[in-house]
């Protein structure tokens, strides 16, 4: 079965910059589009961004203009690059489909901004 493994979260300063990777077990080619998911603590996951196959992206309004999703599917990989960012983005960040049936989730990767 298909997981994911996220990684690149850590700490950062408000305003400050990271890129996650988000790397398949196996191929991402057949899946139409992929997603960046985060939770923070006493809250719901919910999505962040999409891409399609066609590299057309969708952003949540509280992230627009501050984020980039990205994939390779020669790699099997989706990536966030994360910028500007806020103490409200502190959360565990994750990766699953987002078209067709999620596959179980991942681990994830801690987010923290902090001063």
């Amino acid at each position: 079965q298909l997981q994911f493994v996220e990684s690149g979260g850590g700490l950062a300063q408000p305003g400050g910059s990271l890129r996650l990777s988000c790397v398949a077990s196996g191929s991402i080619s057949n899946i139409v589009a992929m997603g960046w998911y985060r939770q923070a603590p006493g809250k719901q996951r919910e999505l962040v961004a999409m891409i399609s196959n066609g590299a057309r992206t969708q952003y949540a309004d509280f992230v627009e203009g501050r984020f980039t999703i990205s994939r390779d599917n020669a790699k099997s990989t989706v990536w966030l690059q994360m910028n500007s960012l806020k103490t409200d983005d502190t959360a565990v960040y994750y990766c699953n489909r987002n078209s067709g049936p999620l596959v179980s989730w991942g681990q994830g990767t801690q987010v923290t901004v902090s001063s």
